[in-house]
């Protein structure tokens, strides 16, 4: 029998009714159309389906739809606001932070997790919160930078 799960998705009250033990990742991205998260390893091992759940990053591969009952979840679109792009999204873009991309929606969902609970982190609290994000094209030292350049945006200092 169908279940209704209810959440907040970027900002939104949703509401989605099937199978509640099926993955979020896979509700975001075949019901919900956010294609933004994506699938990876389907081990919760590589970062590529990372979202935010109460502003923690989680591996929304892993996580089963009715786990976010009552939660908010924000994907990758729902960063930005009024049309613009989140200072994340931006600081990738302009420190050539990524390459195919397709690690960067997880890998900016999990800075954005770090910077909500510590907004001034040090280099090696960073590479620490992404450690888990997996990058095969070798942009860790940009993606470093790009982190700091929107903590700084976002702390009022660029």
């Amino acid at each position: 029998m169908p279940e209704v799960v209810r959440f907040t998705l970027n900002g939104k009250p949703t509401a989605v009714t099937g199978d509640s033990n099926r993955k979020l990742l896979w509700v975001l991205r075949s019901d919900l159309g956010l294609t933004g998260t994506k699938y990876g390893c389907g081990r919760s091992h590589c970062g590529a389906c990372t979202v935010l759940v109460d502003d923690k990053p989680v591996r929304s591969c892993h996580l089963a739809t009715n786990q976010v009952e009552g939660k908010a979840v924000v994907t990758i679109e729902g960063l930005g606001a009024g049309g613009k792009l989140h200072p994340l999204q931006k600081a990738f873009m302009a420190h050539d932070a990524l390459q195919c991309g397709f690690c960067t929606p997880g890998m900016i969902m999990n800075a954005c997790g770090l910077l909500k609970q510590n907004p001034r982190p040090s280099a090696d609290q960073i590479v620490e919160a992404l450690e888990d994000n997996l990058c095969r094209c070798g942009a860790h030292k940009r993606i470093v930078e790009a982190v700091q350049a929107a903590a700084a945006e976002m702390r009022g200092e660029a």
